[in-house]
This record gives C-alpha cells, sequence and structure tokens, in this order.
C-alpha cells in the first residue's frame, strides 16, 4: 500500500509505541500523511549554459556565474542569461541605432550581447563607449576614429563589476527575414505574411486577395 497517497485514520489509541516513544517504519505512515508531487515532468525550458562550443564564449560564461552569484547586480544576471541565448536571439546592433539609443546616456558605457555592425547611411558618428561580444572591422575603426573607445566584456568586468554606468541594449530580434513569412497564410483575410514566391513579377500572387476585382483584396 502506497503510504504517500493513502491516509490511515490511526491514533495513539490504535497503535501501540515502543518504549522510547518514537514513530518508525511503518507506523510513520500511519501519522504523516505524504504529498505526489509529480516532479518527473517539472523542468525548465531555459537554458543554463550555451551551446556553443567556444572557449572564450564559455570563459565569459564562467567570470559572469561568478558576478552573477557573488554580487546582487542584477546587471550580471541579465548578461549571463544573454550569453546563454542563440545566434538568432542574439541580433546585431548598428551604429546609428547605438547613436540613437545613447544619445541622452552618453556618459554610460553601451553593453551589447552580440555584435555592433556598421551603417554607412550614418555620415557623423558620436563619441561613444561600446562593449560587445564582437565589433565589424569597419564600425571599430569608425567608433576609435571618433575618439571613443571598444571594450571587450572582460575588460568591462574589471572597470564594472556590478554594471554601474552601463546601458544594456539588444537588436531587433524579429528584424529577420524569416520572421516576415510567420503569420496567418499570405492571402487569407486580413493577412500581411510575406508569401513564398519564385519572383516578384506580375503573374506572381496577383490576382485572388490582392485585388478586389477577383475575389476579395486584403
Amino acid at each position: 500500500m502506497d503510504t504517500h497517497a493513502v491516509w490511515m485514520d490511526a491514533t495513539r489509541e490504535h497503535v501501540q509505541l515502543p518504549e522510547d516513544g518514537q514513530i518508525r517504519g511503518c507506523m510513520a505512515g500511519c501519522w504523516i500523511r505524504g504529498i505526489d508531487i509529480a516532479n518527473k515532468h517539472v523542468k525548465s525550458k531555459n537554458r543554463s549554459a550555451p551551446v556553443s562550443e567556444n572557449v572564450y564564449l564559455l570563459l565569459l560564461v564562467k567570470l559572469y556565474r561568478f558576478l552573477a552569484r557573488r554580487t546582487d547586480s542584477n546587471f550580471n544576471k541579465v548578461v549571463l542569461k544573454r550569453l546563454y541565448m542563440s545566434r538568432v536571439n542574439r541580433p546585431p546592433v548598428s551604429l546609428s541605432r547605438l547613436s540613437c539609443l545613447t544619445k541622452n546616456v552618453t556618459a554610460k558605457t553601451a553593453v551589447v550581447i552580440g555584435t555592433i555592425t556598421d551603417d554607412e547611411r550614418l555620415d557623423v558618428v558620436p563619441k561613444l563607449s561600446v562593449a560587445a561580444l564582437r565589433v565589424t572591422k569597419s564600425a571599430r575603426a569608425r567608433i576609435l576614429n571618433a575618439g571613443g573607445e571598444v571594450l571587450t566584456l572582460d575588460q568591462l568586468a574589471l572597470r564594472a563589476p556590478t554594471g554601474s554606468n552601463c546601458v544594456l541594449l539588444r537588436g531587433e530580434r524579429n528584424a529577420r527575414e524569416a520572421v516576415k513569412h510567420f503569420g496567418r497564410g499570405p492571402g487569407t483575410p486580413h493577412s500581411h505574411t510575406k508569401p513564398y514566391v519564385r519572383s516578384k513579377g506580375r503573374k506572381f500572387e496577383r490576382a485572388r486577395g490582392r485585388r478586389a476585382s477577383r475575389g476579395y483584396k486584403n
């Protein structure tokens, strides 16, 4: 009989106790009702380590695990979580977006757990202090020429172990081309999903659902 699931209505009058008065073994089940918790299927879907085998990334994880554990800074916990992420979830940030987001916080270091890329449409690069996993060659040159600085994450940990005077930024995760094809089927009412087509010419998916004269128009 499963003593954890079945309640046995027993009292001290029904059970003869040992001389020392301690309840042991099967008798303990008469007095204590257990709770069945299905721990078998209770699990976290979040990453607890990166899948990448990059040794430099693993060293950064080791560093920020220590900082997240030994400091009360939420900044280090967020950095550690983002180091675990896949590349799809670590989108790049362009110089133009960096300059826009740091317009009012020029005295702080912009931290990107990902790649900082160049943007040729940006004419003048402001003086920036950035720290990132990776900075492209042209973006690094433009930042340094403007009098800014580029730090690695281990250098940032030495300068700001708790993330003080740092602002954490990230790119748009849904800016990928693949995301444009997600959603309701293309051609269905009120759908703006991009179709998978061979070409974008006059003869390709331009009739039903695209013109009011051919059924309906979204």
